[in-house]
C-alpha cells in the first residue's frame, strides 16, 4: 500500500502500521528543506504509527543533508511517541547519526492575532520601556561625567582624544560647505522682501542674527547627526555583533564608562566650536553674497553684524549647541547598544540613529525657542 506525500529523495509507503521512508537518489545534491519535515509531520499526524522505518537500498550517496533531515524527523517521531527504526540505514550514517544530541521540537503555535487596542498598547508600553532605558543611560552618563572630572573613571584619554578628533577637525569640511551655502541663501532670500521696503542694509542683520541663533546650530547638529551619530551606531552595533560588548562585560568594564562616555564628551564638548565655527562661516557666505551681488559695501555689512549680533545670542547658541551634542551623542549609542547581532542590523542602527538625531534635534530647538521666548532672550 503506498502513500502519495513524498520530497527531493524520499518517497513513502505503508508497512502494516508501519511508516517506511523510502531513501532514493543522490542525496550530497539534495538540501534539507523545512518543507520536507513539515509533509511527514503532517503524514505522522494522520493515523497512530509503530514505528517508522526506512528503505535505503535505492540511495547512492548521502551528504549532511540527509543527516539533518532524519535528526529532525527523530525528533518528531520522539515527540508524538513513534518508534524510529534506524536499522535499514546505512552503518556509516547511523554511527553520525548517534552523535547527534536528540533534541525534542517544540509545538509551533501561531501566534494570537492583536487588535488595534492591544498593538496601540504593546507600542505605548515598548515606547515607555525604551524612554526609560534612555534615561538610564543619560543618568550613567551623567554621573560618570562627574566621576571623570574627579579623574575616577576608567574612560581613556587617548579614546577621548580620537572621538574628540573624528568629530571635530574632521568634520570641518563639510560643516563649512553647508554653512556657507546656508548663509549665501539666507542673503538673497532676505534681499527679495527687504528690497521692497529699501531696507537692503538690513540683509546683514537678518544674516547674523539667523546664523548665529538658530541656522548654523541646528545645520551643524543635523549634519553631526547624519555624519557622527550614524558612526557611532554603526561602531556599537558591530560591536555588540561580533560579541565585543559581551567580552567588556564579562572582565568587567563598564560598555557605558568604556564607549558610551568618551563619545557623548567628544561630542559635547566640540559642537560649541563647531557651532562658533558655522557661524563664521554662514556669515561669511552671506557676507559674498552681499558685497558682490548686492552690492552692500564690506563695512557697512560688518557694522550691520556687529549691531545685531551680541554676546546674548553667542551664549544661547552655545548653550543649543552642547545639548544638541549631547542628545546625538547619547541616542546614538543608545540605538547602538539594542541593535541586533546581524549585519543587516548594523545598517538599521545607522539609519535610526541619524533619524532620531535630528528629529529630536528640531524638537529641542523648537523647545529653546519656546524658553527663549518665555524669557525674552
Amino acid at each position: 500500500m503506498s502513500a502519495s506525500p513524498s520530497g527531493p529523495g524520499w518517497s513513502t509507503r505503508i508497512h502494516d502500521d508501519d511508516l517506511v521512508l523510502v531513501l532514493s537518489q543522490d542525496w550530497t545534491q539534495t538540501e534539507f528543506q523545512a518543507s520536507d519535515l513539515d509533509t511527514t509531520q503532517a503524514l505522522l499526524t494522520q493515523r497512530k504509527w509503530n514505528t517508522i522505518r526506512f528503505d535505503s537500498a535505492g540511495m547512492r550517496l548521502w551528504g549532511s543533508s540527509l543527516l539533518a533531515f532524519l535528526s529532525a524527523l527523530r525528533g518528531v517521531a520522539k515527540r508524538q511517541q513513534i518508534g524510529f527504526d534506524e536499522s535499514e540505514l546505512p552503518a556509516s550514517a547511523r554511527a553520525l547519526l548517534g552523535l547527534i544530541p536528540e533534541v525534542v521540537p517544540a509545538m509551533t503555535t501561531p501566534k494570537p492575532q492583536l487588535g488595534v487596542i492591544e498593538r496601540i498598547g504593546v507600542s505605548v508600553l515598548d515606547a515607555w520601556a525604551e524612554a526609560l532605558s534612555t534615561m538610564t543611560l543619560i543618568g550613567e552618563v551623567v554621573l560618570r561625567t562627574g566621576a571623570a572630572l574627579r579623574g575616577r573613571t576608567r574612560m581613556r584619554a587617548t579614546d577621548l582624544m580620537t572621538a574628540m578628533s573624528n568629530a571635530g577637525v574632521a568634520a570641518l569640511p563639510v560643516v563649512a560647505l553647508v554653512n556657507i551655502l546656508v548663509g549665501g541663501i539666507i542673503a538673497f532670500v532676505g534681499a527679495l522682501e527687504l528690497r521692497r521696503f529699501g531696507a537692503d542694509i538690513y540683509i546683514a542683520n537678518l544674516v547674523g542674527f539667523a546664523e548665529v541663533r538658530e541656522m548654523a546650530p541646528i545645520m551643524t547638529a543635523i549634519v553631526m547627526s547624519g555624519r557622527t551619530g550614524s558612526a557611532y551606531a554603526a561602531e556599537i552595533a558591530t560591536m555588540q555583533g561580533t560579541e565585543e560588548l559581551d567580552a567588556l562585560r564579562v572582565i568587567g568594564i563598564s560598555v557605558d564608562e568604556y564607549l558610551v562616555l568618551p563619545r557623548v564628551t567628544a561630542l559635547s564638548f566640540m559642537m560649541p566650536l563647531l557651532n562658533l565655527y558655522a557661524a563664521a562661516i554662514g556669515i561669511l557666505g552671506g557676507f559674498l553674497v552681499a558685497i558682490l551681488m548686492l552690492h552692500i559695501s564690506a563695512q557697512t555689512f560688518i557694522e550691520q553684524v556687529r549691531g545685531a549680533v551680541g554676546i546674548t545670542e553667542i551664549a544661547y547658541a552655545i548653550v543649543k549647541s552642547i545639548a544638541f551634542g549631547a542628545w546625538i551623542g547619547i541616542v546614538s549609542c543608545r540605538i547602538g547598544l539594542r541593535a541586533g547581532r546581524s549585519s543587516s542590523d548594523v545598517g538599521r542602527a545607522a539609519t535610526t540613529a541619524s533619524v532620531a538625531g535630528i528629529v529630536g534635534v528640531i524638537v529641542l530647538d523648537a523647545l529653546f525657542a519656546i524658553c527663549a521666548n518665555s524669557l525674552n532672550i
